[in-house]
């Protein structure tokens, strides 16, 4: 059974909220985990073939200069498909980057094996008393050493990977759960909050 600390853990920056509005990935970085140790990391630029906004620029510090001379989004998605390979795979508001993930690799007829998991939807479960679920305040709240500028996408992806190894670290803390499956993060992502603590002490006793 696929384990929950072997995957990669991914980000995009793009021009936008929609690729299907036209918008296009502009970086994509990616973190390879193996039972909880980082042995991989993947980061690129990628010209998306249209000028990004003065907002995007200001946000994420991606200026149309910088993608000027960076390769197309095309040769760029072929290396991650490459990278990512049968992973499972982890983001931040994991929706947006499978939107543009898919719709990358679409445009090149590539895909991937892996299935999906949001680290926010599993954050939302296991710190329930969190301020609210943006990456950053997860971070802070779990007491994550943080140097870094957030909305880089390979920080975002090294400190999504550390939050995520917090909140399997929780979970066998409070609950004895060792060797913890992919399966059942997924699973925490779609319980209600209020029903959580009971399933995982079912997982406790079967385990």
């Amino acid at each position: 059974m696929p384990s929950a600390n072997s995957l990669v853990v991914l980000d995009f920056e793009t021009t936008g909220l929609s690729p299907n509005m036209g918008d296009r990935a502009i970086e994509i970085a990616g973190v390879r985990l193996e039972n909880g140790e980082v042995t991989d990391s993947f980061q690129a630029l990628m010209n998306p073939g249209q000028r990004v906004s003065g907002f995007i620029e200001d946000y994420t510090g991606i200026t149309n200069a910088m993608l000027a001379d960076a390769p197309a989004c095309e040769s760029v998605m072929a290396e991650f498909a490459d990278f990512i390979g049968d992973a499972n795979l982890v983001a931040h508001n994991a929706s947006f980057d499978q939107r543009f993930l898919d719709a990358e690799l679409a445009r090149i007829d590539r895909s991937y094996r892996g299935e999906f998991v949001c680290s926010m939807l599993v954050a939302r479960r296991i710190y329930q008393d969190a301020p609210n679920h943006q990456l950053g305040t997860l971070i802070k709240h779990a007491k994550i050493p943080a140097e870094g500028v957030f909305h880089r996408a390979l920080y975002d992806t090294q400190m999504t990977a550390k939050l995520w190894q917090a909140m399997l670290e929780s979970i066998e803390t409070r609950y004895g759960i060792t060797n913890i499956p992919f399966a059942l993060l997924k699973k925490i992502a779609r319980t209600p909050k209020k029903a959580l603590h009971g399933m995982l002490e079912d997982c406790q006793t079967k385990h």
